[in-house]
């Protein structure tokens, strides 16, 4: 019994060994990772103030001035509800909240900059907020409205991880509009900008559980692309980049090898298409087990019918209409959209 019991212990000590020299990669970091990639939940900011946003003009080339304030914001009011309704039509669920009534935040459209929801393989539901460079994009922050209205609708938070503080040094992280992430395989693709500090995103890794894939990229002007998801979308299966916006061989190289080792078939875009908001999209669910891939009727008309066509492969296309949003706010149709998991 005691040679049994003995010999036990000695094969289990083995296939130990041999497992952890087998799977080096494995961490206790990788059981942190995601089990889907897409929701079919999205939570939405009405554009109640929506408008020009002087404080992130600076490091966004895609916005643009505007003359009636009021007709833009009316515009944007109608594009917001007919997109909404739209998601809801095809079967992803919509969460609406709205700005705040105490403060004006006219980006505040675009909610994925200041939060992502994540649920872990062993079921814990975890809240990350991000730390925004622009003083009117901090105060868009609706913590406890968040957490309450997501709560109706099932989806209750276990844990916030608070990522704000790096602001007093000047790191931010704006949400997944400065990470593209491989949620299966815990990966953060970040273009590095001043919206998106290696500071914030190291911590950001540390404490989610996620692989940093960093790398530089500039638009036809040469000037930093300030967000990853104006370059570059990941769904489950494939991947929409603009690799000729990184210039640094090395860094592309980086950049193709672990989208092959993710198993992605990347469906490269021109600089042109980066201005069309090729890059701004996102694939979802929906509540018949299908999948959507979301972007602006400007990124549809840009894609090649060569590209709708490999797209469509995984999932059907979902074009929306938002012209004065994408103009004025410098942003598209998967700024507006935070996944709730």
């Amino acid at each position: 019994m005691r040679k049994t019991t003995a010999r036990s212990i000695a094969f289990l000590l083995l296939f130990l060994l041999v497992s952890a020299i087998a799977y080096p990669g494995e961490s206790c970091a990788n059981k942190q990772v995601e089990p889907v990639q897409n929701t079919d939940t999205v939570l939405m900011v009405s554009p109640d103030y929506f408008g020009f946003n002087a404080e992130t003009a600076g490091s966004n080339a895609f916005q643009n001035q505007m003359d009636d304030v009021e007709k833009v914001r009316q515009q944007a009011l109608q594009e917001f509800g007919e997109m909404t309704k739209k998601l809801q039509d095809a079967g992803v669920r919509v969460i609406i909240l709205p700005s705040r009534k105490d403060v004006v935040t006219p980006d505040a459209v675009f909610p994925n900059n200041w939060f992502s929801v994540h649920k872990k393989s062993d079921g814990e539901r975890v809240l990350v907020l991000y730390p925004m460079m622009a003083p009117n994009r901090q105060a868009e922050r609706q913590v406890d409205l968040l957490k309450a209205e997501i709560k109706k609708q099932g989806f209750a938070v276990d844990k916030v991880t608070d990522l704000t503080g790096h602001e007093k040094s000047g790191h931010f992280l704006e949400g997944t509009g400065s990470m593209v992430l491989d949620r299966v395989h815990g990966v953060a693709f970040a273009v590095l900008s001043p919206r998106s500090s290696l500071e914030a995103l190291e911590d950001f890794g540390k404490q989610m559980g996620y692989q940093i894939v960093s790398f530089h990229s500039q638009d036809k002007n040469g000037s930093d692309i300030y967000h990853t998801n104006v370059m570059m979308s990941v769904g489950g299966e494939f991947a929409v980049v603009c690799l000729e916006s990184i210039k640094d061989e090395a860094e592309r190289k980086k950049v193709v090898d672990e989208l092959h080792r993710l198993g992605k078939k990347i469906i490269p875009i021109t600089l042109d298409q980066i201005y069309h908001m090729c890059g701004n999209v996102i694939e979802l669910n929906t509540a018949n087990d299908s999948k959507v891939l979301l972007m602006s009727q400007t990124a549809y008309d840009a894609f090649t019918p060569e590209q709708k066509a490999v797209l469509s492969e995984y999932c059907t296309l979902l074009p929306v209409t938002i012209p004065i949003i994408e103009k004025i706010g410098g942003g598209s149709a998967r700024c507006m959209v935070g996944e709730v998991f």
